[in-house]
């Protein structure tokens, strides 16, 4: 790494004020920043500075990630497996890499398309590459079916990153999740990419690896049959472990598990949010399942089967804590993540057309987040101001 660090250090001032490259300055900062902790120190005034800057936070939320997509890129390879009846004769290997080759392709579209205008956007304004896009350009292919065409993942990221981020200033600044309006997008401008049984199972072979399935093969995911009236035909157990049909990083609950375990003994979630996203989520269902008489056509289920379902799990711990979007009082957290489970649940028996409720939930308090904020503050001067004058005899 010694050698890395010379060689940029001797490239650098092509790319200072005067230098032959100071162009795309905002490159290189972004490239050297990405790699090295950036030794520039305060000049004036008092600073406290964290151990560690936001890209390595947002490093340490990729590879929260990584068992999410892992199994991720092998659930697609047993989903096509399955569809085929070749699980005996498919070993676990064969299944990765095809599932592999399947998912990235996704993500390397994700990641061009949004670096490339966060680049273009960056030189545009003469300012520093911001890493924001680190964390959503991993997010965004796991919230996705396998199936989704790769330019319409192109315009829809560029959505997110243009409509969703930069128009509001940028990394820090935007007020709804990047990754989800990059989903909204997709389900409301192409639905049929993102609805429906078709979408779920990678349906071709790649290289060689896999099975091509007929045309019109359909597959439902569980929180689609119960949306249908039906109840799921996939096991508890299956349910837990990820071996379902769904978007490409949300099937196992074990695997978020891991990353949620990473992120909070890291420090860098909240778990106010993420156990009141499952508190809220939870009463909600229960009270369903209770009164099960107004089903409104969804099946009722077991309000744990809820968590274990569809992209829940995978919002309560990845989506929900986003730091930038969601709340920032301790008070607001609880509140926050509390309405983020109930209105999920609500959504999903209430509208058995849109049987998934985490995303628009979510989008929906990312909305309501500073003003949850700005009450839990005012309340906080309120009741110090009335102990103030209780002490002062006023």
């Amino acid at each position: 790494m010694s050698f890395l660090r010379s060689y940029l250090n001797k490239i650098k001032p092509n790319f200072e004020e005067g230098g032959k490259l100071h162009a795309f300055r905002s490159v290189f900062d972004g490239f050297e920043t990405f790699l090295y902790v950036p030794n520039d120190t305060a000049k004036t005034g008092v600073h406290v500075h964290d151990a560690i800057d936001s890209k390595r936070i947002m490093s340490m939320v990729v590879i929260a990630l990584m068992p999410a997509m892992l199994f991720g890129m092998y659930n697609v390879g047993y989903q096509n497996a399955l569809a085929a009846n070749a699980l005996a004769s498919t070993g676990f290997w064969e299944m990765f890499f095809f599932g592999f080759l399947a998912v990235l392709p996704k993500i390397l579209v994700s990641y061009i398309v949004g670096l490339g205008i966060e680049f273009a956007w960056a030189q545009w304004k003469g300012e520093e590459i911001q890493e924001g896009f680190l964390v959503s350009g991993i997010l965004i292919p796991l919230i996705i079916p396998v199936e989704c065409p790769l330019w319409i993942l192109a315009i829809a990221v560029a959505f997110a990153v243009i409509i969703g981020k930069e128009i509001f200033g940028g990394t820090g600044m935007n007020i709804f999740n990047p990754a989800l309006l990059c989903r909204a997008f997709l389900f409301f401008a192409y639905p049929s990419k993102m609805s429906g049984d078709q979408v779920w199972v990678a349906q071709d072979s790649i290289f060689g690896l896999g099975q091509t399935l007929p045309d019109g093969f359909t597959m439902a995911t569980p929180l689609g049959q119960m949306g249908q009236g039906v109840h799921p035909d996939a096991s508890l157990c299956d349910m837990i472990c990820g071996f379902i049909p769904g978007s490409i990083g949300e099937t196992s609950v074990i695997a978020i598990a891991i990353g949620a375990v990473i992120l909070l003994w890291t420090g860098i979630a909240s778990w106010r949010t993420m156990l009141s996203v499952f508190i809220g989520g939870g009463l909600m269902a229960f009270i369903f399942e209770k009164t099960g008489n107004f089903t409104f056509g969804c099946q009722i289920v077991p309000w744990y089967v809820q968590f274990v379902m569809g992209g829940f799990a995978f919002g309560a711990v990845f989506m929900a804590t986003d730091p930038v979007t969601s709340c920032r009082t301790q008070c607001g957290q609880y509140i926050y993540g509390f309405i983020i489970g109930a209105m999920a649940i609500i959504i999903r028996v209430m509208n058995p057309g849109y049987p998934e409720g985490m995303m628009l939930a979510i989008l929906l308090m990312n909305m309501f987040a500073p003003t949850i904020d700005h009450f839990v503050v005012e309340r906080n001067i309120s009741k110090r101001m009335k102990r103030t004058n209780r002490s002062a005899g006023v």
